[in-house]
Order: C-alpha cells, then sequence, then structure tokens
C-alpha cells in the first residue's frame, strides 16, 4: 500500500449525503443560538439588537443563496478559498484562504470557552478553561477518526440541540412579555436615538454570531455525495432553520425578566430560564446538559471546517506541505486538526494580553473570527459575479435566484458590516490587519511552493 504523501495526492473520501451536510451545515452555526450574541444587547439594547439581526439576517440569507451556486459548481475542500482563486488567481485565493482560516480558528476557543461556563455550573470548582482543554482533545481525536463518524455525531448533536432550543422557548414562554422585551430596548433608553443607532452598529458581530460559519459545510463539498443536488438542499434547508431558531431564542430570551443581566454572560439561556423556574428546576438542569449538544455541534463541527481549510490551503502551497498529509489508517487531515487545534488553545490560555477594547476575552474571540467571516463574504460574492462574467459556461447545477440582485446586496451588506466593525472595534481591526500581513509576507515568501503543487483543474480552469 502506498504511504501517505504531501497534498498534491491526497484526496477525501466521498461519504456525505443531503441530511449530514444539513446537519453539518447547522450544526456549525447552533452554539451561536446559545451564546455570544447576547453581548450585542450590551450595545444596543434588545430592540437595537433586534434590528442589527434583521440586517444581518437579510445578508445571510441572500449570501447563502448565492453562495451555494460557487460551493455546487466548484465543490473543493477549500471552500472560498478556492472560489476567490478561480476567479482572482492566488493572489484572490490568499485573501480568502487566509481570513477564512481566521475565521474557523478563532471560533472554537470561544465556543470551547462557552462550554466550560455551561460545564461551570454543574462543577464550579472546576476552572472552565481546563474544559475547553478538554473539549479541544476530545473532538480532535473524533475527527481523527473518520469523516463518516464525526457527520453521523455532528448529526445526532445538532438535532438535540435544535429540539433543546424548542424546548427552551417553550419552558419560558408563560414569563415571557413584550413589555420586559422592550422596556430600555433601545441601547438602554426607550427612545430611539443617536447613541442607539451607534449602537445598532457596534452589536454587528454579535448579530452575525448567530449564523457564523455556515459556509463551512462547502469545505465538505469534496466529500460529499452528488454535491450538485445534494449542498443546495441542505444549504437552503440549513439557512432557514437557523434563522427561524436566532429569532425566536433572542427574543424569548429577552423578555422573561430585565435583559440586561444576560448581556455578558456565556451562559444566557440557562439564566433566562432560571429567571423563570428558579435555581432548582429540572428544565434548568437539562438545559444545562442537553444545551451542551448545541455548544457540542458548532465547536466539533468547525474543527472539521479548519481542519479542512488548512488542508486545502496547504495541498496549493498556501501553508506547509506537511498539513496537507492525510492519517495513513483513517485517510483524515490529522496534522490540520493539530496545528488548529494548537492556536485554538494558545488563545483560552491567554486572556491576560487578550482582554482590551473593554471586552471579555470571549467577545475579542467573537470579534475577531467575525473579521475573517466577513472579509471571506465579500471576496466570495465578488467571486461569484466575476465568474458569471469570466466563464459564463461552467457548468452551475443551481444558479443564484435574482441574479445579480441577491450577490450584491450581500456583497453591499457585507461592506456596511466590515465598516461597522471597524469603526467600533480599531484595535481588533488592526490585529486582524496584523495578522493579515503577516500571512502575506509568508506568502510572497513561499511562492514556489505554489509552482510546485500538482494542477487544480477546480483552481485552475479560467484562471
Amino acid at each position: 500500500m502506498k504511504p501517505a504523501t504531501a497534498a498534491p495526492t491526497a484526496h477525501l473520501k466521498k461519504v456525505l449525503g443531503t441530511f449530514q451536510l444539513w446537519g453539518i451545515a447547522v450544526g456549525l452555526v447552533i452554539s451561536g443560538e446559545y451564546f455570544g450574541w447576547s453581548y450585542g444587547w450590551a450595545s444596543a439594547g434588545t430592540l437595537g439588537f433586534l434590528v442589527a439581526t434583521l440586517l444581518v439576517a437579510t445578508m445571510y440569507t441572500t449570501f447563502i443563496f448565492s453562495f451555494t451556486e460557487l460551493s455546487t459548481a466548484i465543490p473543493h475542500a477549500g471552500g472560498p478559498f478556492a472560489y476567490a482563486r478561480r476567479a482572482f488567481g492566488p493572489l484572490g485565493g490568499f485573501v480568502a484562504g487566509f481570513a477564512t482560516l481566521i475565521e474557523f480558528v478563532f471560533a472554537p476557543p470561544a465556543i470551547a470557552l462557552a462550554i466550560g461556563a455551561y460545564l461551570n455550573v454543574q462543577f464550579p470548582a472546576i476552572d472552565p478553561k481546563w474544559i475547553a482543554l478538554g473539549a479541544y482533545a476530545v473532538f480532535i481525536a473524533l475527527n481523527w477518526v473518520g469523516v463518516g463518524i464525526a457527520a453521523a455525531f455532528e448529526l445526532v448533536v445538532t438535532l438535540l440541540a435544535i429540539f433543546e432550543l424548542l424546548v427552551f422557548m417553550g419552558v419560558v414562554s408563560p414569563g415571557w412579555s413584550w413589555a420586559q422585551f422592550a422596556a430600555l430596548g433601545w441601547a438602554g433608553s426607550d427612545v430611539l436615538n443617536g447613541t442607539a443607532v451607534a449602537g445598532i452598529f457596534a452589536s454587528i458581530p454579535f448579530a452575525i454570531w448567530f449564523f457564523l460559519a455556515i459556509e463551512g459545510a462547502a469545505m465538505a463539498a469534496e466529500e460529499a455525495r452528488d454535491p450538485q443536488r445534494t449542498i443546495p438542499r441542505a444549504y437552503i434547508a440549513g439557512i432557514l432553520t437557523l434563522v427561524s431558531l436566532a429569532f425566536g431564542v433572542m427574543i424569548m430570551a429577552g423578555g422573561v425578566g430585565d435583559w440586561r443581566s444576560l448581556a455578558n454572560i456565556n451562559d444566557p439561556l440557562p439564566q433566562a430560564m432560571k429567571a423563570v423556574l428558579g435555581a432548582h428546576s429540572g428544565w434548568l438542569h437539562m438545559m444545562v446538559w442537553i444545551g451542551l449538544f448545541g455548544l457540542v455541534a458548532s465547536f466539533h463541527g468547525i474543527l472539521m471546517g479548519y481542519s479542512r481549510q488548512i488542508f486545502a490551503l496547504a495541498r496549493a502551497g498556501y501553508l506547509p506541505r506537511s498539513f496537507a498529509v492525510l492519517s495513513p489508517r483513517f485517510q483524515t487531515p490529522h496534522r490540520a486538526l493539530l496545528a488548529g487545534g494548537a492556536v485554538g488553545v494558545a488563545a483560552i490560555f491567554s486572556d491576560n494580553w487578550i482582554e482590551f477594547g473593554g471586552q471579555t476575552l470571549t467577545a475579542n474571540i467573537v470579534t475577531m473570527s467575525v473579521f475573517g467571516a466577513i472579509v471571506m463574504y465579500i471576496i466570495s460574492m465578488a467571486a461569484l459575479l466575476r465568474l458569471r462574467r469570466t466563464e459564463p459556461d461552467m457548468a452551475r447545477s443551481y444558479r443564484a435566484p435574482f441574479f445579480p440582485w441577491f450577490p450584491l446586496l450581500a456583497l453591499g451588506l457585507g461592506l456596511v458590516c466590515l465598516g461597522a466593525m471597524v469603526w467600533f472595534n480599531p484595535v481588533l481591526a488592526a490585529l486582524f490587519a496584523a495578522l493579515m500581513a503577516l500571512a502575506w509576507l509568508y506568502y510572497v515568501a513561499t511562492a514556489q511552493h505554489r509552482a510546485d503543487a500538482a494542477p487544480d483543474a477546480l483552481l485552475d480552469a479560467g484562471a
């Protein structure tokens, strides 16, 4: 048997169907319904954040209906990297690839910290950071043993997480009222004013967290059976599922008491349930335990996503070739899994120097991940518009509806979101720019690696 070699000859197995891809698409995101989004209330209030979420939900819906055309026409493990490389050449691939890498490598430590916070409710003596470290160890191992097993696990925990969110909405409904939701809902005021408008834009990263990483299912396209049929079904069903859950959870959580008590914590749903049922309710304990499935689904799915992104970038010569080696036994990108895990663990234990801008560690990590996502969304929509013009005869089993208006709307809203994020998070914006600059220096210094990479028809045709 031929031993595993570096990336140019490495290929992933095609084992995933529609239901599994839907599970990955929803599972990648669903932790965003459990935590992270409530930080948006701190700046915008409930009503202001509702406006921000409507804006962001529109962006994501038009984005996914457009992005699906790219993922079916170019079913590549690199996802956005592959689309930008095809449309704009190697430099475009660099921008999309490394922005996506920042998104997917920084999101897991935030989720791991939330897992630690949830379990800390039951085990207060255990440091949440050590729980987060344990989560990395367990789910890197699960991803290592094969995508079929990993996808089956992802589907099960995603279904459980959805069930739990529906239970949460039902259980807290007797204590919900619009008056409580709307009280001081414009950034601490009962009237819309300049402070509230500024708060709406400042809260955009946390509205994005509701939907962040759904595009990661595209990185499983190379492992999908019949991607031209399975991916559109999975993506469209996935975004409709997530939009419904996001608005339902946010509105129900905000109307059961003083929403300000939930605005800066990692476990808003258990605390909202506690406000209605008391600290000793069996429903509350169920929320903590079953609620972990939502966090686990996203954590596990994003680990799968970053490993495929690192693998694809290494295979194409954008990262060291050693990251494109597959496990000889399981044919999974095990080195890529470990590399992303090392960065995530470092982020978890570096709170002494990550704390800045008046935000918690989790909030900073969330925002950094969102910077990468927004840059990737913008270049992906630009790639779709360009490829329609430069490669009109490309096989497209699915075509974006209302073209070019949907991708243009997604692109325009993406630019608005990026501008707002830079304005309200200048230090993090500078840090993101510094990371991209370091990546660019590596890109320039390793041009020969890309020249030596084996040809890839999905990346090079039309470039």
